[in-house]
């Protein structure tokens, strides 16, 4: 992820992360990325079931649970492990998790394990009495997944009332003093929705608010050709700088970022170099410390069914399951060839990520993506907007 308001906006300096000694266990929420020992942030998908049938969801969720999940018990002992393997946070996915009849018994349980417990949610099911539990068990934020305005999102969702539903979680969040923000899933059937939602954040005063880049991925594969061109990205991505900025200079502190395109890093640099913005050497600085596509080392995902994966997206290739063995014991075993390489990729990239100059970066970008488009793990991916010209040279 590429932290705009950080980076941009000057809210994280170099030194912020230094003073904590850069160790995932001791960096606070905001500094997490800046970790120098990359212990993984876990996306475990609680639960495959959802209320809703969001056209790009990357896990293909489903209306009835399936048999198949992890047990409370077995949930339990994966929260243990994860606890001693040093894992920082633990965000709740699904499916939409809040269909887990134990999702605030499990959250209580890694909050007490040491761990930060987040929630990714399509927030339709927050009403006052859930909001309220879920602060007492000390989950620190609720991302709630909006990708769009009203009748778009409801397109999105393919529910009607899905919006309102939504913004009724945000506010009985907000009324228990939950920490929430919004995630939305840039493409061309919303991305004129961004201005707008924008004023909504604002509005309801939200305290962040995430922008995806589509990834090709579950129900996301089917909108290939809906992902922004390369011109469009660029244009996007400056709307976003530009907006983010301008609430900056007001005075309103959000927190605004964007993920899973890492060439977003560069392209940030290289505007503020056009800008001869003199925060560019510090804020090269904190990219590098960032480094990029973090898949198989600082992010993991676990499946409803005990499956590790490398990312929430990309579930072609599994590592094995923590019933069989334990999460940390998976995911330090560099006997699997392609666990040993995502754990040192940018040596493997190939095309222009190999010639880049921001691979340090950058890490390669998304591999999902890459496999999807050339069925080539190490292949370039297709949704770099970076020019050659941009790439090579120094």
């Amino acid at each position: 992820m590429i932290g705009i308001s950080k980076l941009y906006c000057g809210t994280v300096e170099p030194s912020d992360p230094i003073r904590y000694g850069r160790h995932s266990k001791d960096l606070p929420a905001h500094l997490q990325q800046f970790s120098s020992d990359k212990k993984p942030v876990v996306v475990w998908n609680i639960t495959r079931a959802c209320n809703l049938n969001c056209i790009h969801c990357y896990a293909k969720a489903v209306h009835r649970t399936n048999d198949g999940e992890l047990s409370t018990e077995q949930g339990i002992n994966l929260i243990d492990d994860l606890a001693a393997f040093g894992v920082p946070v633990l965000l709740f996915s699904g499916g939409e998790p809040l269909l887990r009849p134990d999702l605030v018994e499990l959250g209580r349980y890694a909050v007490d394990k040491g761990m930060r417990a987040v929630i990714s949610t399509n927030g339709t099911l927050i009403n006052k009495r859930v909001a309220i539990k879920l602060k007492d068990v000390g989950i620190s934020y609720v991302g709630i997944s909006l990708d769009g305005l009203e009748m778009v999102n409801d397109r999105f969702r393919r529910m009607k009332g899905a919006f309102r539903l939504a913004f009724d979680g945000i506010k009985n969040c907000q009324n228990a003093a939950l920490k929430v923000g919004l995630r939305f899933t840039i493409n061309r059937l919303n991305v004129d929705q961004i201005p707008g939602i924008f004023d909504f954040v604002e509005e309801m005063n939200i305290e962040r608010l995430c922008f995806y880049h589509l990834v090709y991925s579950g129900r996301g594969s089917n909108l290939v050709d809906q992902d922004l061109s390369h011109d469009e990205t660029r244009q996007v991505v400056d709307l976003i700088i530009d907006r983010t900025m301008d609430m900056h200079t007001r005075g309103l502190k959000k927190e605004v970022l964007t993920v899973d395109n890492h060439a977003d890093g560069a392209y940030l640099y290289l505007r503020m170099l056009r800008e001869h913005n003199p925060r560019a050497p510090g804020v090269l600085e904190l990219l590098k410390m960032n480094g990029g596509n973090s898949s198989g080392e600082g992010i993991a995902c676990i499946s409803w069914d005990g499956q590790v994966y490398a990312d929430q997206f990309w579930r072609q290739h599994s590592f094995g399951n923590i019933l069989a063995r334990p999460f940390s014991e998976i995911w330090s075993d560099v006997s699997n060839p392609l666990m040993a390489q995502l754990k040192d990729k940018k040596r493997y990239v190939t095309g222009r990520c190999a010639l880049c100059r921001w691979l340090e970066i950058c890490g390669g970008n998304f591999r999902a993506r890459a496999e999807a488009v050339t069925a080539d793990i190490w292949g370039e991916d297709p949704a770099c907007y970076l020019a050659d010209e941009e790439i090579e040279g120094s």
